[in-house]
């Protein structure tokens, strides 16, 4: 699923006010422009190196905690702005319980950042549970609900020696959008409703082409057949305000769409999913670590409603900020860092 890009077009927020909004989410209870798409092909050779992160470091830890004196731990994260948020929060919180904990973020696409879970590069990343499901698991039955989509997608990884912690309470799905002028011109309110375009330019990651939450899906569900147009990551909202494309894949955590600019079409047909986010996690890992490591990422996992995870994906892509930056702030406000 979810390959997303530089955020623009929205006011910058106010710090003070994001810090506010960070605690008031949490208690209740998405890309750096350097990053480039990881194509198809790029995929077969996976994890033969992990880039450059552009926001991973190792945390120092805390000199007391549970996590003091066990194995040190390596998360990995997807190459756009929400990845970056969510691996910043699990490496932060759970350095705050003593663990040694490397993030190396940016790795790229579902495809590419499992094949380095599976080589031993990383020891764990956060996933989208639905593109765990079809991306990785290859199961393209589509489930009936995100309940569902959990449970199919931890009997895989349980098959191969994983495991799915506590999934999020937001969910962060594909949704095809057009600027809305365009969906006004031509009456679309749902996906079925761009068959009676006709012949369209739809513009999303290079692995939307080879997936079934992407081309594969529309074309066998709602018998679309538009002109593809690859987009490297961060000039996607570009694409389509230039009128590069006619309709794009957008992410339903995406800033931009608050602004009122974009009109996104509902998928009636459930071909993008349910998508939950999950931490994958090596089962040896969780034992090596104890029951504090499992507990910490959890917690985190659990505040993450859909209005905090916007205003700290705005954080990133629209004030610039840094994903340790919001993710400490964030932390910060609920007892956590």
């Amino acid at each position: 699923m979810r390959t997303s890009f530089v955020r623009r077009g929205l006011l910058a927020l106010v710090t003070i006010a994001l810090a506010a909004g960070l605690a008031a989410c949490g208690s209740s209870s998405s890309s750096s422009s350097s990053a480039t798409s990881t194509t198809s092909s790029a995929s077969s050779s996976a994890a033969a190196s992990i880039p450059t992160s552009t926001n991973g470091g190792t945390a120092t830890p805390a000199s007391s905690g549970p996590g003091v004196g066990k194995p040190a731990i390596v998360i990995g994260d997807k190459n756009f702005e929400e990845e970056y948020v969510l691996g910043s929060l699990y490496q932060e919180a759970l350095a705050a319980k003593g663990y040694k904990v490397t993030l190396k973020g940016n790795i790229g696409s579902s495809e590419l950042i499992y094949k380095a879970l599976t080589s031993g590069q990383i020891d764990m990343y956060p996933e989208y549970t639905g593109t765990f499901l079809t991306a990785i698991a290859n199961d393209n039955n589509p489930p009936r609900s995100a309940a569902q989509t959990y449970a199919l997608a931890q009997a895989f990884a349980e098959k191969h020696g994983y495991m799915l912690l506590s999934q999020t309470p937001f969910a962060d799905s594909d949704v095809l959008t057009a600027t809305k002028a365009f969906a006004t011109a031509h009456g679309l309110k749902t996906v079925a409703d761009l068959k009676k375009l006709g012949h369209f330019k739809l513009g999303a990651a290079p692995e939307f082409a080879t997936r079934y939450e992407g081309l594969l899906g529309l074309k066998k569900v709602y018998g679309l057949n538009p002109q593809f147009v690859p987009l490297a990551i961060g000039i996607t909202y570009k694409a389509i305000d230039s009128g590069e494309v006619d309709v794009f894949d957008a992410f339903t955590t995406d800033p931009e769409l608050l602004s009122g600019k974009y009109t996104p079409l509902t998928d009636t047909k459930g071909v993008f999913g349910f998508q939950n986010v999950a931490p994958v996690v090596k089962q040896s890992l969780l034992k090596a670590e104890g029951p504090a490591f499992e507990a910490t990422i959890n917690k985190v996992s659990s505040l993450l409603t859909l209005p905090a995870i916007q205003k700290m994906n705005q954080a990133v892509a629209i004030d610039q900020q840094s994903p340790a930056s919001v993710a400490h702030q964030f932390l910060a406000a609920n007892g956590l860092a």
